[in-house]
């Protein structure tokens, strides 16, 4: 699978993975604000030149896809915590120092997770059941810090769409907005194809650092978002340092765990194909082009989770051959034998697409 196909997958879906065990919310966008003129490469320009890496806030994720909502899970990633961030609505606490130093503050109704980055080492606590994950990163031969740039807040969202955009995709400027109390241009991506369920995406740029404040997804025939995510407050300062340090409750169920180191390429060997899949992980191939792309997962790559968690069930319809996840802006077709296909088209899509094989 090329790059250029594979920056095709949902970006709802690769900001929920990135997430580990955050949950956002919904866009907070106050009347437009008067704001000199800019065109989408101007626009584009700030973006790619901001300077901003140190802020805190609130951000909010609202996602209103169908989907029944499912309760909140533990701190460690997993299908059933990423099932949750597509549907209902969070709202996070967010404090980031550079690319290494980021605690988040999930609020739960009756109950706060926080997932919490200082270098290597990584944090994952649940207070509902006073529970820990500790993670830690090997000792590299070069930098090997765990970043926060994935992380599902709307910088990192409004990236994935950008990366994707192409001939499929008409790129316009909208009108201006405020965003958390500061004044916002805002891009509008606009699919060009009729098949896709997106409608259309509008990103929020702060008008005076070029961050990304908000991103909204529509899809066709809905005249809300069908999911957005952004802050409803925010403070571009430095966050207090005691914030990213994390000691665990005395009394607390503690797990440590170790990210595997990567092996140093040998001087001699010819140099891995970016798109070269993980050990282990099967390989996905792609149809289609732009926003009406499938991903296609071979057999055996369905979870085992899906088949054993009843929280699961409730999300997935009985189809022929297998189940089937629907939502107004995303579609998964998992198989009996374990292949799995996705993307933000019609369910039919994908049923063509894997009868073609």
């Amino acid at each position: 699978m090329t790059r250029s196909k594979q920056r095709w997958l949902p970006a709802v879906v690769i900001s929920v993975v990135a997430a580990l065990a955050a949950a956002f919310g919904s866009v907070q966008a106050g009347a437009a604000a008067s704001l000199p003129s800019k065109t989408v490469d101007e626009i584009l320009a700030m973006m790619a030149s901001t300077e901003v890496r140190e802020f805190s806030g609130t951000v909010e994720q609202s996602a209103a896809l169908g989907l029944p909502e499912l309760p909140a899970t533990g701190p460690a990633p997993g299908a059933v915590s990423a099932m949750e961030l597509l549907a209902g609505t969070h709202t996070a606490r967010v404090f980031v120092d550079g690319p290494s130093k980021a605690r988040l503050q999930i609020l739960d109704r009756m109950a706060e997770r926080d997932l919490v980055i200082n270098g290597r080492d990584a944090w994952f606590y649940n207070s509902a059941d006073n529970s820990a994950v500790h993670l830690r990163a090997p000792l590299p031969a070069g930098p090997g810090d765990l970043t926060s740039k994935d992380l599902p807040m709307p910088e990192a969202m409004a990236s994935r769409f950008l990366a994707a955009i192409d001939d499929s995709t008409e790129v316009s400027v909208g009108d201006s907005t405020s965003v958390a109390g500061r004044s916002a241009y805002r891009l509008s991506l606009n699919p060009r194809s009729n098949a896709t369920l997106v409608d259309s995406v509008a990103i929020d740029v702060d008008a005076e650092t070029g961050l990304p404040l908000g991103v909204q997804v529509r899809a066709k025939g809905q005249d809300d978002p069908a999911y957005s995510l952004a802050f409803t407050d925010v403070d571009l300062s430095t966050p207090d340092p005691s914030l990213f340090d994390f000691t665990p409750p005395p009394d607390s169920a503690v797990t440590e765990k170790e990210v595997p180191a990567k092996p140093a390429p040998a001087m001699t060997a010819p140099a891995t194909p970016q798109d070269a899949p993980e050990p282990n992980r099967p390989r996905p191939t792609t149809s289609g082009e732009g926003w009406d792309t499938v991903i296609a997962y071979p057999a055996g790559s369905a979870p085992a989770e899906l088949s054993a968690n009843p929280q699961l069930s409730q999300a997935l319809e009985p189809v022929p051959g297998g189940r089937a996840l629907t939502t107004s802006l995303l579609s998964v077709l998992i198989l009996d034998d374990g292949r799995v296909y996705a993307g933000m088209v019609p369910l039919e899509r994908l049923q063509s697409a894997a009868a073609a094989l």
